[in-house]
């Protein structure tokens, strides 16, 4: 039998009692029983509330469950685990963490409360937002009303009893607990800041932005060509007339700086176009719906990575509370001025640049921000653009969770290569300061090192003795690949590394952090791109030329999502494809091309919740390029982060069957998971703590902290200090100074968790402007 106690909520007028009986092997999570009956409401400030149920006021679970957890221990009686406190994560791959234990045992009337130091290696989810320590150790243990012997019993059942899938907690709730002043980002070397060309607007304006100059290409069977370097939708007639679909409408110029006039009649050809994938939009919107000559949009075409500030009007600004800084509230990018007469600041792909008047010119200023934008509310509609301020905890998050690996196992026996195909022989440039080359007439990333080639292909090495294979998976990577620089178009794959291989095993593991999809690390924050342009492979002999490009910082509107820890890009005035992308993408087998509207998926405000990473061939709603190696399946690329995928994103997304169980008293609400796992009113938190020093402290009413000791609460010495750390001065040298760091930091990672709840069930782009649920507009 346990005893499980619920307690008077704001929506609840009853106090009950339930008396459960618990199936044999299930695992139980219960609201914590307190120390005394008598101490119960002052152990615990919120009401309990079953696992997975909707935190408060968010209607969405949270994705570890919720804290603390309640478990049967071996040799009888249940342990109440208290959230985990965090010390340390060290390269986000070790975690050292303290927690407050409750024992309730059979034969005694009063629980035993004591300390647990656990030490482990960690496994990240960044999409779930999970942290996974299932591999930890109890390396220290203080139980003051147990023996020696009793409190070692309990540290071995506590170690088996509780389940692997429960030994997680959300990643927000440990950014929120790490010393962020003791981080040092590693920067990316080589990475430039040098500004796009800048447009801006206060009337309708679209931007097409061409990759060099436009690179037309042939359609079949019609005497129509289409530029395939360009994420819109232009043609070209015989007549050397141009075409431009901006949505449901035709404009028509004679030559590319326009000017742009509504196109009337469309050639006869356009009816013609082949009816497949590529075409689908644009024969949907044939003839096209007629638009008045002063309806035409501005239409700016340039042919190098720029980016255009679309204001509607003049510009609107909005005070940002505490600060001197207004921000400019009709437009989607993200813009500032310092006061009504000072500079502008414009954030785009991670960079800051600034400029007294819209108009430029402008120069990089992530360096030299006012301090004021370190002051910007969280709650602000636009408080993402924090996560590329130096200096801010939002920003040293941003960098930790970019180098954060993501980890697969390779079965080198069964994963098989892609097909590579050259348009023509196989051509290899030099890769500036290495002894290597690449190849430039193929869409995939071979590099070659003496007489051996190495691909990389959605984060996973192979080798080859000839440039068109065969391919077998790469057990080691030479070093002189990780000495790619930055300038170089394959830059990317020296985030990919081998991470264990061994002669005698059919398994290779892998790691990629997200340097490989073109986030970076530079100025202390995490940027898009590396500012470099490369130049796209063109090559003309046949019907349709050969066309290769790379991805670019510039030109999509790249911006950080909090939500995703990635960076989203896409906005409708930067093409239909905008979400994703830069241009068709050429097949040299056939010689032709997949267009945007077959290959990048939807345009506008939706894309910017929705993306194509075109440097990894990889879509997935809101998480811009989700984990890579999930594009391989399962079978022979086992994921690092697949716990979380079939362990817990399938219960939280769906949810568990609800059922209620009635004993004497009154009722309670249990779930059962896909596992068949039972939970009991599971915590919502509590406020019992673990102190460095071996000891349990619970905070007052009133602000004070007590201590457990003989058999009671007492009241604790302010600033008591740390066994053998007197007068050190450490950030943990007095066990009250280290308390209050952990409630804050417990208080913030329980509201960001439940923000990111919220955020996971409905992902609005309305909301992905703000580090706090409910901030932001629409994009």
């Amino acid at each position: 039998m346990i005893t499980a106690r619920r307690f008077r909520s704001s929506k609840a007028a009853l106090v009950c009692s339930l008396t459960m009986v618990v199936p044999p092997g299930a695992v139980v999570r219960t609201a914590p029983a307190p120390p005394t009956t008598q101490q119960s409401s002052a152990a615990a400030t919120q009401t309990p509330r079953p696992v997975g149920a909707p935190a408060p006021g968010t209607g969405a679970p949270e994705p570890d469950g919720g804290w603390p957890g309640t478990y049967p221990v071996a040799g009888g009686g249940t342990a109440t685990w208290y959230q985990p406190q965090i010390a340390s994560w060290a390269d986000q791959k070790h975690l050292v963490a303290w927690s407050a234990v409750s024992y309730a045992r059979k034969d005694a009337k009063e629980p035993a409360l004591g300390t647990i130091k656990i030490e482990g290696d960690t496994k990240v989810a960044t999409n779930e937002r999970l942290v996974n320590f299932s591999d930890f150790e109890i390396t220290e243990f203080n139980f003051p009303g147990l023996s020696r012997d009793q409190a070692q019993a309990l540290v071995v059942g506590l170690q088996k009893g509780i389940p692997e899938g429960d030994r997680v907690i959300a990643l927000d709730r440990v950014l929120a607990s790490i010393d962020k002043s003791a981080i040092i980002p590693r920067e990316t070397s080589g990475i430039k800041a040098d500004p796009p060309q800048i447009f801006h607007s206060e009337r309708p304006a679209v931007l097409v932005n061409l990759d060099g100059e436009p690179v037309w290409s042939a359609i079949k069977d019609v005497d129509l060509k289409f530029a395939v370097n360009t994420n819109w939708d232009l043609f070209e007639a015989p007549s050397k007339a141009l075409y431009l679909r901006n949505n449901s409408t035709w404009l028509t110029a004679t030559e590319l700086n326009g000017p742009w006039t509504p196109a009337g009649n469309l050639p006869p050809s356009f009816a013609k176009l082949p009816v497949d994938e590529n075409w689908k939009d644009v024969k949907g919107n044939l003839p096209g719906r007629p638009i008045a000559a002063n309806a035409v949009p501005r239409v700016l075409v340039t042919t190098s990575p720029s980016e255009l500030l679309q204001l509607s009007g003049a510009p609107a600004y909005q005070a940002v509370p505490g600060t001197s800084l207004l921000w400019v509230s009709n437009t989607d990018s993200d813009l500032f001025r310092l006061g009504k007469s000072g500079s502008f600041y414009y954030l785009v792909a991670g960079r800051w640049f600034s400029s007294p008047s819209l108009d430029g010119p402008w120069t990089f200023a992530t360096q030299k921000l006012p301090e004021d934008f370190r002051r910007l509310p969280l709650e602000h509609p636009r408080s993402r653009v924090l996560a590329s301020v130096p200096g801010t905890d939002q920003a040293t998050e941003a960098v930790l969770l970019a180098t954060v690996p993501h980890i697969a196992r390779v079965n080198v026996k069964e994963v098989k290569a892609p097909e590579v195909i050259y348009h023509g022989d196989p051509k290899f440039e030099p890769i500036d300061g290495t002894t290597l080359s690449h190849a430039v007439n193929t869409d995939k990333d071979i590099i070659k090192v003496g007489d051996l080639y190495y691909m990389c292909f959605q984060a996973v090495w192979f080798m080859s003795r000839s440039a068109t294979g065969p391919w077998e998976v790469a057990r080691a990577v030479p070093k002189a690949i990780y000495s790619i620089p930055a300038s170089s178009s394959v830059g990317h794959v020296t985030y990919v590394t081998v991470e264990e291989s061994s002669a005698t095993s059919d398994w290779v593991t892998f790691a990629y952090v997200a340097g490989y999809t073109g986030m970076m690390v530079a100025w202390g924050c995490a940027v898009w791109g590396t500012g470099w342009y490369y130049p796209p492979y063109v090559w003309y002999g046949g019907l349709y030329p050969g066309y290769f490009w790379y991805p670019r910082t510039y030109g999509f509107s790249a911006w950080y999502n909090p939500w995703t820890g990635a960076y989203g890009r896409g906005a409708a005035v930067y093409g239909p494809f905008g979400g994703a992308g830069a241009a068709a993408v050429y097949n040299p087998r056939t010689g032709t091309y997949a267009r945007g509207a077959a290959a990048y998926g939807p345009y506008g405000g939706r894309a910017a919740a929705q993306a194509w990473n075109p440097r990894t061939g990889t879509y997935a709603q809101t998480r811009q390029g989700g984990n890579i190696y999930g594009n391989w399946g399962s079978s022979y690329v086992q994921r690092g982060d697949d716990w979380a995928r079939t362990s817990h994103v399938t219960n939280y997304a769906t949810g568990a069957t609800t059922r209620t169980i009635r004993g004497d008293e009154g009722a309670a609400v249990t779930r059962r998971g896909a596992a068949g796992r039972t939970t009991v009113a599971r915590g919502a938190g509590g406020d019992i703590y673990a102190g460095h020093d071996g000891n349990v402290y619970r905070r007052s009413s009133d602000g004070s902290w007590d201590h457990w000791s003989d058999g009671g609460w007492n009241p604790a010495q302010a600033g008591q200090t740390r066994p053998g750390q007197a007068g050190a001065g450490t950030r943990d040298s007095t066990v009250s100074g280290q308390l209050e760091r952990d409630r804050t930091a417990r208080a913030q990672g329980a509201e960001r968790t439940r923000d990111w709840s919220s955020y996971r069930r409905s992902p609005s782009v309305q909301r992905a402007g703000s580090f706090r649920a409910g901030g932001g507009r629409r994009l």
